[in-house]
């Protein structure tokens, strides 16, 4: 748990907000999307779903795939515990929220689904498909009868591994994808190198928890260094990577 608190401190010292920033698309995206204060009316939609989740009084064993759980001792677990402290929290599907409407993708990949919380967010523009990808059977489970509760028909949720679930998806292109499901270096970079084919000019990657362990800042420094990455924006906790040729290349480091 050291890390991230010397992390963020770190962080911190060289982070800037909208003032410091000289480049007129990150300038824009800033101001226009991650500060942007105004109450938006699907935060309502965002908010009963995690509530619901929150009252509910199930418990599951889950299958954990990734880097491990900082909160949970045991795979059983109950539903509303795994909504409270390994959910998205609603600050970030907020955000994840404004990401989509600011950015307007219509093909968006998701890959964690969980209980489907930031899918939720994903999803809260009609006009884009939000493909989720979960490896364990009982939180998808649990995110597919919440969806069909909230109707809620533009996730098409995929159960299965990454590294099996991937091969079958690079053939399509994604205008955002939002990698959230291994927090280990070795499993992030070999999903950035099976998606980098499906990436289009216009095409953003948001990474959660860049900061998580060292060898998570370890990868999102191999993925800044790739030749296709022109600008990237770490917010500490979610890194976004832009691939726009017309970009010089420049990274930033942005307070929310």
């Amino acid at each position: 748990m050291l890390y991230p608190i010397v992390s963020y401190f770190r962080f911190l010292q060289k982070a800037t907000n909208h003032h410091g920033i000289h480049s007129p698309f990150v300038f824009q995206f800033v101001t226009q999307c991650l500060y942007d204060k105004e109450s938006k009316s699907y935060y309502n939609d965002l908010k009963r779903y995690r509530q619901r989740l929150l009252a509910s009084k199930e418990v599951i064993t889950v299958s954990d795939f990734g880097a491990g759980s900082r909160v949970f001792n045991s795979n059983t677990r109950a539903v509303a515990a795994i909504a409270r402290h390994a959910g998205a929290s609603f600050k970030r599907t907020k955000l994840l929220a404004r990401c989509v409407a600011y950015f307007r993708p219509t093909s968006v990949l998701e890959l964690g689904t969980s209980l489907g919380i930031a899918s939720v967010a994903l999803a809260s523009q009609d006009n884009t498909l939000v493909q989720s990808i979960e490896g364990c059977p009982a939180t998808a489970e649990i995110a597919r009868r919440y969806f069909t509760e909230f109707e809620i028909r533009n996730v098409e949720l995929v159960i299965g591994q990454f590294g099996e679930s991937l091969p079958k998806l690079t053939k399509n292109n994604y205008d955002l994808i939002y990698f959230d499901g291994n927090h280990s270096k070795e499993a992030t970079l070999n999903y950035v190198a099976m998606l980098l084919p499906t990436i289009t000019n216009d095409t953003v990657w948001l990474f959660d928890d860049i900061h998580w362990s060292e060898e998570m800042t370890a990868a999102w420094e191999e993925i800044k260094a790739l030749e296709q990455v022109r600008v990237t924006v770490d917010c500490f906790w979610l890194g976004f990577v832009f691939f726009r040729k017309e970009q010089v290349k420049e990274h930033f480091k942005v307070r929310l």
